[in-house]
């Protein structure tokens, strides 16, 4: 059997989970190390039985166009980017990774977040540069932060923001009864310091965070997202930023990446490209349960102790 690994950086935080998929199948990695369009997804799974996958779009024409696969394994929380009514219909079974990349997106939020309050990126750069700048920044303590999803990684967010002192509140598609202060979305907006988004979906065609919800949020905030670049209308977030509506944001995914957008120009931004799962222990973990949830969609059998 046959696995195209659709993922640019499957096996280089650790080499372990791949070389676990390479004794059980044959395997054809991404060529072009990056997010596969739909036509090249197409052209890479002729052959192919199964899918380790990343965050391209797997369509109904993909995989009416491709009826050989029968397992999709996302290596990663999210499972908006595939069809999963096509699936279901075609008979694919579909699997993800929902509790490997926790704490390593988490700790990446809290860490950009951090960096974004603090301007040491600013300032590294221009001590590097031969300018001793001291830029004032301010605390967490005593901040609200409003949090936009409070699943595993939203809950875990809202931990760590605790241990700072920082007053947390959330929105969800429901009142979760998770001990923090649950407030409708629009309400939260209004209310926060700080907003970071760890939703899994919205309507597609929708922004979570558009340009009427940037008009809402308070004079001076700060947006932070480590979720679905999708979820955040960017034109209008440069907006906002250039103008100084807003103090600054921290992003580590985008509408179209890799990113070369406007949102480059501005020092009140801080930028990182998609990594948030990328922590290597937290990698290895989810690329290993990512194999195991390909082999056990195709049959195939296999020692769940493997590189744990």
């Amino acid at each position: 059997m046959k696995v195209l690994i659709s993922t640019s950086s499957f096996g280089k935080a650790d080499s372990r989970p791949l070389k676990l998929c390479e004794a059980k199948m044959d395997v054809a990695m991404n060529p072009y190390g990056r997010k596969l369009t739909t036509e090249e997804f197409i052209d890479l799974t002729a052959d192919v039985d199964a899918v380790i996958a990343g965050v391209e779009e797997i369509t109904r024409e993909a995989l009416e166009k491709r009826p050989n696969i029968k397992v999709i394994s996302r290596c990663g929380v999210g499972m908006d980017s595939v069809d999963q009514e096509a699936c279901r219909e075609l008979g694919v079974r579909l699997y993800n990774t929902p509790n490997a990349p926790v704490d390593s997106v988490a700790e990446l939020t809290v860490t950009i977040l951090l960096d974004l309050l603090k301007n040491v990126s600013n300032m590294n750069t221009a001590v590097k540069s031969g300018l001793w700048n001291k830029m004032t920044g301010f605390l967490l303590k005593g901040k609200k932060v409003g949090i936009i999803g409070c699943g595993r990684i939203g809950s875990k967010v809202a931990q760590l923001l605790t241990a700072f002192g920082a007053e947390t509140a959330y929105t969800d598609i429901r009142d979760l009864e998770n001990g923090y202060a649950f407030m409708d979305k629009s309400a939260l907006i209004k209310w926060a310091d700080i907003i970071t988004i760890h939703t899994s979906g919205c309507e597609e065609g929708d922004y979570i965070i558009g340009r009427q919800e940037l008009l809402e949020m308070k004079e001076g905030a700060f947006l932070v997202n480590t979720s679905r670049g999708k979820f955040v209308d960017e034109d209008a977030l440069y907006e906002a930023l250039k103008t100084g509506r807003m103090q600054g944001a921290a992003l580590d995914v985008y509408g179209q990446e890799p990113y070369k957008g406007r949102l480059c120009e501005l020092e009140n931004v801080i930028l990182t490209p998609h990594i948030s799962s990328g922590a290597k222990e937290g990698r290895a973990v989810m690329e290993t349960e990512a194999v195991h949830n390909l082999l056990e969609g195709l049959g195939i059998g296999h020692d769940k102790s493997d590189c744990i």
